[in-house]
């Protein structure tokens, strides 16, 4: 009997796993839930390319644990995305403490996230990075099924 190849992990396969995303200094920033694991398609803009790279080649039951530096993993703090809100534009009851992240509509009708870096007599600092830019971060990841990329049918 032909032994049947194992299905790696490459652009375009419906991959399921689970996965632990953790601050190199220790704290989990993110991770699937034990009965939840996520499914996405390779390519379609799910995973940071880093991440994407890691497992790139990978089959069923494979486990991985990589580190990521800034630029493979959220990119850098970019100052242009720290904005200065005047405190009335923010409603009386909501919180604006530092470190709250809060959600923001943009002109085109878009939810950002915008964590609350510090309150100053009538001045909200607002940071727009992704919350782990800058960071170096670590992805362990277990790869729990793969299937092939989806083939569009002929139009004959």
């Amino acid at each position: 009997m032909a032994d049947i190849e194992q299905i790696t992990i490459g652009p375009g396969t419906v991959v399921t796993m689970h996965f632990t995303l953790t601050m190199k200094d220790g704290p989990v920033a993110d991770a699937s839930e034990p009965d939840e694991p996520m499914t996405f398609t390779m390519g379609d803009g799910s995973l940071i390319k880093g991440l994407e790279m890691a497992i790139m080649g990978l089959k069923t039951g494979d486990k991985n644990s990589v580190e990521l530096d800034p630029l493979n993993a959220f990119g850098f703090s970019d100052p242009e995305n720290i904005h200065y809100l005047p405190r009335d534009e923010f409603a009386e009851d909501l919180p604006v403490d530092p470190g709250t992240i809060i959600s923001f509509s943009t002109p085109s009708g878009d939810e950002v996230p915008g964590t609350i870096k510090e309150v100053k007599d009538d001045v909200v600092t607002v940071d727009f990075n992704h919350p782990l830019a800058g960071h170096d971060v670590i992805f362990e990841v277990d790869i729990i099924d793969i299937k092939s990329p989806m083939t569009e049918p002929d139009n004959a």
